[in-house]
């Protein structure tokens, strides 16, 4: 069991500041947005949430082997000339409720990035090799949208609660580890990225991913376990970013699950989002389910929540959706609601009855992984390998779950063989996390009412 939680009123006060989602719309303001001269600690304690000031579009790039990125894990020794390296030593906004299209990021370039670090990383095995398995051509009137889903590893969690007896502390240095996550995003550049134990989204993921034309949302767990772990980075909890230039927000909601009426310490986002060449709408949201077993039932009720909340958020209609005649038709809603895509770390198998409720959910989702298997009805053997004091684990417990009677899957990436992933398992040199990243291409069954 955690140590009791060191969870004051004035957390839950600051984590609710925190759950604000920069998605969101804000009050009309009168002047422009102030940018925050107040300089804060990289650490986040049980008692305090920073929100250091935005970046700054005019400085000049710095070298990531002289600057001190975090205050987890040593500082780079690589010395680069890098946007990168500039965006990672950036601060996040300051105010959650301002609108990040109030701010100007410098843009990055996406392979210059990938280069940079590729570079960095030189001296560690090169990354999981993986295929795209395509299920059918795609439309050149109905571009997919890239989905990936993934459970990146919170790192207060990697170096300080999680055991993974074979994976040396080394290898899950933060000054590092941040590229091969990075790396493994930009290798897929995904239409919308949905991720789980996010802990360093201020001051990594969310002024890098802005660099890159990515708006995006966090929700922390009310009571992180990573609030218990020595010189931790503050509450991990759900991320999810989507590419500003393709899509409109049209509206976000967090959630925090409830099970057996009780309020629980699992989270979700959930964006509806219209693509900007289509007018399509479309949901989608991040969830992480309670970890463990024993706690199967408690999953089951997490899930029945979360449905019920998502059919609620599905059947309604926004402003945006009433402005053409005819929205119904134009923007791809039907009868039965708005499109949704469901991404989430679970920790369930599909043997699991929250498993079979979002199968057989009012929603008709499917999940779009089964499209790997011969007979399209079976799950990969498994998205997480790790090796704890307790044992070895190999579980299929992360999902991609898509309305079915609205998507065509065009693609999924590959799920890496055993002979790849080694015999030490999850997470490793090569590979930041317990969990592999999931990508899939998704296409509207239905043709837009204009040409792309």
């Amino acid at each position: 069991m955690y140590p009791a939680r060191r969870c004051s009123s004035l957390l839950h006060r600051e984590l609710t500041a925190l759950c604000l989602s920069s998605l969101g719309t804000h009050p009309n303001k009168s002047g422009s947005p102030k940018k925050s001269s107040l300089q804060t600690s990289r650490h986040c304690h049980s008692n305090c949430v920073h929100h250091p000031p935005p970046p700054s579009s005019n400085s000049k790039p710095v070298l990531l082997g002289s600057v001190k990125v975090c205050q987890m894990g040593s500082s780079s020794s690589s010395r680069l000339f890098s946007t990168l390296a500039q965006t990672l030593s950036s601060a996040p906004l300051a105010d959650p409720l301002v609108d990040p299209e109030d701010y100007e990021y410098e843009q990055a370039d996406p392979d210059e990035l990938l280069r940079e670090c590729k570079e960095v990383l030189r001296n560690r095995p090169p990354r999981l090799h993986r295929d795209f398995f395509r299920t059918r051509a795609s439309s050149l009137q109905n571009s997919p949208i890239r989905i990936m889903q993934w459970n990146i590893l919170a790192q207060a969690l990697g170096e300080g609660k999680d055991g993974f007896v074979r994976c040396p502390m080394e290898a899950l240095n933060w000054s590092e580890r941040k590229y091969l996550i990075l790396e493994e995003i930009l290798t897929y550049r995904p239409d919308v990225l949905c991720l789980q134990e996010v802990d360093h989204y201020f001051d990594t993921f969310q002024p890098v991913l802005a660099s890159m034309g990515y708006q995006s949302s966090f929700c922390p767990k009310p009571c992180s376990p990573c609030l218990d772990v020595h010189n931790n980075n503050g509450p991990d909890g759900c991320a999810l970013f989507f590419s500003h230039r393709r899509f409109q927000l049209l509206h976000t909601t967090h959630l925090r699950l409830s099970a057996m009426m009780l309020k629980t310490n699992q989270v979700a986002i959930v964006a509806t989002l219209r693509c900007r060449r289509t007018d399509q709408v479309f949901c989608v949201a991040v969830t992480h389910l309670k970890a463990r077993s024993g706690w199967e039932a408690f999953r089951s009720a997490q899930g029945s929540h979360l449905l019920q909340q998502l059919c609620n958020i599905t059947s309604q209609s926004y402003p945006e959706m009433e402005q053409e005649e005819d929205s119904r038709t134009r923007v791809g809603e039907t009868e039965e609601g708005i499109p949704l895509v469901v991404c989430g770390d679970f920790n369930a198998e599909p043997s699991e009855e929250v498993y079979r409720r979002f199968m057989t959910s009012p929603l008709g989702l499917d999940s779009a992984y089964k499209c790997l298997s011969e007979d399209g009805t079976t799950e990969p053997p498994y998205t997480s390998w790790k090796i704890r004091p307790s044992g070895e684990s190999c579980s299929t417990l992360d999902y991609i779950w898509y309305s079915e009677r609205a998507f065509h899957v065009d693609a999924v990436l590959g799920i890496p063989s055993e002979e790849q992933i080694g015999p030490d398992r999850l997470p490793s040199y090569h590979y930041p996390s317990d969990h592999l990243s999931l990508v899939c291409d998704l296409s509207f069954n239905q043709q837009p009412h204009r040409l792309m």
